[in-house]
């Protein structure tokens, strides 16, 4: 079955951001590729980005968490778009807690997280670097695995 990995983009602070998720999810990053690493005669890349990030890709579960930060040559990403959510299904009441204190460290919680009316326990925020967050753990979904 195909997998969907969700892919965040930044104005510059795309490292940080990594780092941050990292000190929450665990792992090692499965990669971390600067312009400066694709700068040639046919691609030269602005000074003032050759540090930031091409890819990165932070492995949690079974699945991938990548990013990168935008060029300045192609304009900024708004930030307080909704870029969509990203949401993480949990395998405990106590892990959905930990993931999403942690996440919404520094944030704008927009739902705390609770038992849901929907019989799961549920919350959203959007975290300091304004990516928007849904953290779940369904009983009766984890029950039947």
């Amino acid at each position: 079955m195909a997998q969907i990995n969700p892919h965040i983009n930044f104005n510059g602070n795309a490292e940080e951001a990594f780092i941050f998720y990292k000190s929450v999810f665990g792992g090692e990053f499965a990669m971390i590729m600067r312009l400066k690493d694709l700068s040639s005669p046919e691609f030269p890349v602005a000074e003032n980005d050759v540090n930031k990030i091409m890819h990165i890709a932070l492995p949690i579960g079974k699945n991938i968490l990548m990013g990168n930060d935008v060029p300045e040559f192609m304009g900024r990403v708004n930030e307080n778009e909704n870029r969509s959510k990203i949401s993480i299904s949990a395998e405990s009441k106590e892990e959905a807690e930990k993931l999403f204190n942690g996440l919404s460290e520094g944030g704008q919680i927009e739902m705390p997280i609770a038992d849901s009316p929907w019989g799961s326990y549920f919350g959203m925020f959007r975290d300091k670097f304004g990516i928007e967050w849904m953290v779940d753990f369904d009983p009766k979904y984890n029950s039947q695995k």
